[in-house]
């Protein structure tokens, strides 16, 4: 059995999206900047889908700005905003994502900004008395937080966190790469300047994202040489990417209900049989917690071993994959930089499992059992 666990880091493509991108890759092949036909017709396509995105945030399409990857989007955000708005103070946490934490890094070191870390508690939980601590005793300041944790799934109040900034005059961005194409999000309604996601975890293409600007929040541009994106962002369109990502917005906006249904259900399927197969066997953060994690995550802690530094790559061999922690780290020798920062020990072998509408329950019990015998737990406990 061949089993693909690692949607967090990118979901396969849809047929659906697939087949609307063809066309945008075989025979409409105008450039969006060019005033011939072949060029509206591209610049059309790059439209509908700006329209259809916004629809579903419930924003206006001059709110919505296509990139990339969510990586430009959250350096877009970070760079744009601490440029534009004379920013002196930025505070984030210790368990956001490597898009987040290095830029601002070097922004501290260039002397830019000053860099505040909330207080997380040992399940990754944000303590927001102390967010309120550091933005009523600092001035011009960027909040940037996580809408979902990437590795250990946990979600994070973007209504209270919004309320805060409002309270205190703060802009707010988030990286919602997790949770936008997988919950419904309001940005009308919530208290947020600025969003980024990525199509290829909603099951659309790789190498396009979008970032949300609320109306009025000053970002600069940080890549120069054209007018595109309403001179956001120079660069040639990627035209097929962009009618991808909204297609898929789409369909994970109608379908999300019965999917989010769906996958929880194999989520609690692992949970169960993890804790009957695997004495001892825990989870990072609020993982194992649905009304506090996102869906398709869960971080599994099996208990101490020396032999868990193979344990991914074992599993790779089994046909499974998986991972420690985001894929953007995956080639380090590093380790996992949240696990680090909830003091996990490290003895303890850690995977992230993240599941799609395409995962089975045939295809849990198979990896169910293998961690079983990959952790060592006695024959008594085998998955039946």
């Amino acid at each position: 059995m061949d089993v693909y666990l690692d949607n967090a880091a990118t979901t396969a493509l849809d047929p659906e999206v697939l087949e609307a991108m063809l066309p945008y890759m075989r025979a409409l092949c105008g450039n969006p900047s060019s005033i011939h036909s072949h060029g509206r017709r591209a610049k059309v396509a790059v439209e509908k889908a700006r329209k259809c995105v916004a629809t579903l945030l419930n924003v206006s399409p001059a709110e919505v700005f296509f990139t990339a990857s969510g990586t430009e989007g959250n350096n877009m955000a970070l760079w744009g905003s601490v440029a534009a708005s004379s920013i002196d103070h930025v505070i984030t946490s210790s368990i956001e994502h490597h898009a987040v934490l290095q830029p601002l890094e070097k922004m501290r070191q260039a002397g830019q900004i000053q860099l505040h870390w909330v207080r997380v508690d040992a399940q990754g939980n944000l303590q927001y008395d102390h967010l309120e601590y550091l933005l009523k005793t600092n001035e011009r300041v960027l909040v940037s937080l996580m809408h979902a944790n990437n590795e250990i799934g946990n979600l994070n109040d973007l209504a209270r966190i919004g309320a805060l900034c409002q309270t205190y005059g703060a802009i707010f961005h988030t990286d919602a790469v997790q949770t936008i194409g997988h919950c419904m999000l309001d940005f009308q309604t919530l208290p947020v300047h600025l969003a980024v996601g990525s199509a290829h975890k909603f099951h659309g293409p790789q190498g396009v994202g979008l970032i949300y600007i609320r109306s009025g929040t000053q970002v600069s541009p940080i890549i120069d040489g054209g007018a595109q994106e309403r001179n956001m962002r120079g660069g040639t369109e990627h035209v097929p990417g962009i009618v991808g990502l909204g297609k898929a917005l789409e369909i994970a906006h109608r379908d999300m209900q019965r999917d989010h249904q769906y996958i929880q259900g194999l989520k609690d399927h692992m949970i169960q049989r993890l804790q009957t197969c695997i004495p001892g066997v825990v989870f990072h953060g609020t993982s194992a917690h649905a009304e506090a994690s996102l869906y398709t995550i869960l971080s599994v802690s099996l208990p101490p071993s020396d032999s868990h530094d193979m344990l991914v790559f074992n599993l790779d061999i089994q046909k499974i994959s998986a991972s420690v922690g985001s894929a953007c780290t995956s080639g380090s020798h590093v380790g996992s930089h949240v696990l680090q920062a909830l003091g996990i020990d490290q003895r303890r072998g850690a995977v992230r499992f993240s599941f799609s509408k395409y995962n089975t329950a045939e295809e849990i019990d198979y990896v169910v059992e293998q961690l079983r015998m990959l952790s060592g737990a006695p024959a008594q406990y085998k998955s039946r």
